[in-house]
């Protein structure tokens, strides 16, 4: 194809549908045609002009799973017909402080895709080497694409935790994030206790695989969890720092509670519930190329799969609305080669 249609966003909301030329890949970079591509919550950066010059048009998206079909100049690990993804972070530059120290999380000079560059809203997209993930052969693209952004930031939350297998481990939210991290903290070997307001999510909580379900809604949940023994470590992934704060008390000696549910609110905190007994609040981001390969392999092995919602490309828009709307169960997926994927 000489060129590629993709959706921009400028403004608030302002989604164009553009068809751009299709062109060769940069040094160090490989051009990829996209599969799926899952509507993360994170889009908001992007949709809704949270970025540091909203007038200029950028392709959203960043749960991207496509075929490479070129690659530029100095790329050697990568070739036409590979299967990739793309997470929230675009590939690292192997140069900064943080780089040379092997934290690629946080380079200092890493794209985000779909904010600081065009991302998988489209039917094609350029990519950093550094940042493709290799996916399994037995996966459907569909199920891969949210597993690469919501998947790998549980994932990578639950491992860094000092939590010993058998431990109590709590997962606050039953949503995008939490339906994913109760599979994985059961699979992982855990004691899983879920937590959620009301009681409609109780009987999902089970079959994903918790052991225990917290009405925070009609218990405090730090006193729930105290009652079970106290918990090695919360994933918390509802986006209310107020849901979060009684959460601490909940927590065992030496306990964690991990933040990724990203809030417009602070979390409050008892000092004495973080001094006595030494717990701590810690956030997580994501994770690296190699991680993201973990993920997808431990997910393959546990038969551990989001629950999707499909749209075709054309409906991106209202792909987006409708992951905004909270009424997903739980992530939305755009569909963007049809019968070719």
């Amino acid at each position: 194809m000489a060129t590629y249609k993709a959706f921009q966003v400028t403004g608030q909301r302002e989604f164009a549908l553009v068809e751009r030329e299709v062109v060769e890949p940069a040094a160090g970079e490989v051009r990829v045609r996209v599969l799926s591509c899952g509507v993360c919550h994170s889009d908001v950066l992007a949709v809704e002009g949270q970025r540091p010059d909203p007038q200029q048009p950028v392709v959203p998206g960043h749960e991207i799973v496509g075929v490479v079909d070129a690659v530029g100049d100095g790329v050697h690990a990568w070739a036409p017909g590979d299967r990739v993804g793309i997470g929230f972070l675009g590939g690292q530059c192997n140069e900064c402080e943080f780089c040379r120290r092997g934290d690629f999380v946080n380079c200092l000079d890493q794209p985000t895709p779909g904010t600081s560059a065009d991302g998988g809203y489209a039917e094609v997209v350029h990519a950093r080497a550094t940042g493709l993930v290799r996916i399994p052969d037995g996966i459907d693209a569909h199920l891969a694409a949210p597993l690469l952004c919501a998947g790998l930031t549980t994932f990578n939350a639950l491992r860094s935790t000092s939590a010993a297998p058998g431990a109590l481990v709590g997962v606050q939210g039953i949503g995008g994030l939490g339906h994913l991290g109760v599979q994985y903290a059961h699979k992982l070997g855990y004691r899983v206790a879920a937590i959620a307001r009301g009681p409609e999510k109780a009987d999902l909580a089970k079959t994903l695989g918790a052991d225990f379900y917290i009405d925070s809604a009609a218990e405090d949940p730090g006193a729930a969890l105290t009652a079970l023994g106290g918990a090695a470590a919360i994933i918390a992934t509802a986006a209310s720092g107020a849901s979060m704060g009684p959460l601490v008390s909940g927590l065992r000696p030496r306990g964690q509670l991990v933040v990724v549910g990203a809030a417009p609110d602070p979390i409050a905190v008892n000092t004495a519930d973080l001094i006595f007994g030494g717990r701590h609040v810690v956030g997580s981001l994501t994770g690296s190329a190699i991680e993201n390969e973990d993920n997808l392999a431990f997910s393959v092995a546990n038969d551990i799969a989001p629950m999707i919602e499909v749209m075709p490309f054309e409906q991106a828009p209202q792909a987006y609305e409708r992951m905004m709307s909270g009424q997903a169960r739980f992530r939305v997926v755009l569909d963007i080669a049809g019968a070719d994927r």
